[in-house]
């Protein structure tokens, strides 16, 4: 084994932290280029970190040898949400994961579909009526709000508009607890972002606590129903799974996705005509430019990743658009190109780690899939769309979900209706 390359500097004055968070791509592509190391090492909030930019380091944190890295007790995550499947260890994360992962697969996930495809409808319906350009990030986060609230909480937005406002305001700012610094100050006329992120959460609380006693059909009633730890683990998992992180995530994948196929019918056409190329299409969005940046682990013994030792009580950080880039793997890394995944990388969707991977990956990443398709394929059914203006500047900023810093406007055009059924024909 080698020893990792790089250096962890001096505890505070050695920390690496700001330069990460202000810009991690060019702060891995820096340190790799300079190691000729796909793996090294910082001082990251103010612990030594193995940095894992690499397949084969991903696969033995995520998978072979996940049970030595752990999640880190004391993160922001546990703070805004509790003991979840996202942040606890050991056998009670494999407990949660066998009690939890019904609700997300088979008969409950069959059972989403209609209400998507509504939601589609409603939120996307009039991306062209104004004759305007849109900023389709907003849109897409609007449809990942209410498909969140709808399934999880049963409450929907052309049912209970007011509700449904005020609990998606109160999502909001308990998201910003998980990017403000963690301290609680409230003093007459001013509260810090992350006491006014605690003060949603226990609003939020309170909503959901009402929900589980009340209300006992969807996706509320089978979650009350579980054999859960004890009874505040429902509360804490409906608050994690209703949290902004969903609609986040599924509006960087959807604006990433008309980035891709922005101008391009061709393209466009072949992947409303085939299912499988779609499929292709997502992924490779997905590898380029993942709405996540990666995740932290500490490791409980002194272990090897890639070849490398990183010893006990060390951070390791694994980076998701550095792995995707992996040109041991990916051919072209930095090219889109949806037919690698019929060539050379056929069958390796899970060298991917956009939801994590292995044992700990995302348990919602079935319906993720299917949120993403119903959405994709609404439009290509119904909308040309380009770029407008068709020179923006589309540098991405990675934190803390993925998507241009400055936000594009895109024109979207109403297709003739007849296009889509003559694809089902063709």
């Amino acid at each position: 084994m080698s020893k990792l390359p790089g250096n962890a500097g001096v505890s505070v004055l050695g920390d690496k932290s700001l330069e990460f968070y202000r810009d991690p791509v060019s702060f891995c592509r820096q340190r790799i280029e300079k190691h000729h190391s796909r793996v090294f090492q910082c001082r990251l909030l103010n612990r030594p970190t193995a940095f894992i930019c690499s397949v084969q380091g991903m696969r033995e944190l995520l998978c072979e040898k996940s049970n030595l890295f752990l999640k880190d007790p004391t993160d922001l995550m546990t703070n805004m949400y509790g003991d979840t499947i996202v942040t606890t260890n050991g056998e009670e994360a494999c407990l949660l994961r066998l009690s939890l992962t019904s609700l997300f697969t088979g008969s409950c996930l069959d059972s989403s579909t209609d209400y998507i495809d509504s939601v589609s409808d409603r939120c996307l319906k009039d991306l062209s009526n104004s004759g305007e350009p849109v900023c389709a990030y907003s849109a897409f986060k609007r449809l990942g709000t209410e498909l969140a609230l709808g399934l999880f909480l049963n409450v929907r937005a052309e049912e209970q508009p007011e509700v449904y406002q005020e609990i998606a305001q109160l999502c909001t700012q308990h998201w910003h607890g998980l990017i403000s610094a963690p301290v609680n100050v409230k003093v007459p006329l001013w509260s810090s972002g992350f006491s006014t992120a605690l003060d949603a959460r226990d609003k939020l609380m309170d909503i959901i606590k009402d929900k589980l006693e009340n209300d006992k059909h969807g996706f509320v009633g089978s979650l009350a129903s579980l054999p859960l730890p004890d009874s505040s683990s429902a509360s804490q998992h409906l608050l994690l799974f209703i949290s902004a992180l969903i609609p986040k995530a599924l509006a960087s994948l959807l604006t990433s996705f008309t980035l891709a196929l922005s101008g391009n019918e061709q393209m466009r056409q072949q992947a409303l005509e085939e299912p499988d190329f779609l499929h292709r299409v997502l992924l490779e969005v997905q590898r380029l430019w993942p709405p996540f940046i990666g995740g932290r682990r500490l490791a409980a013994q002194d272990a090897t990743l890639a070849g490398f030792l990183v010893p006990k009580n060390h951070g390791v950080v694994y980076v998701s658009h550095s792995v995707h880039r992996d040109p041991d793997v990916f051919h072209e890394p930095d090219s889109f190109l949806p037919e690698r995944w019929s060539g050379r990388n056929a069958g390796q969707e899970h060298l991917l780690c956009s939801f994590g991977n292995g044992p700990r990956g995302c348990i919602g990443t079935k319906l993720t899939d299917v949120f993403l398709k119903e959405a994709c394929m609404y439009l290509l059914k119904h909308y040309d769309w380009c770029l407008d203006p068709p020179s923006q500047d589309l540098e991405y900023k990675w934190l803390p979900v993925s998507r241009p810093a400055n936000t594009p406007t895109i024109s979207f055009t109403r297709l003739d209706p007849t296009r889509s059924d003559r694809s089902k024909t063709s």
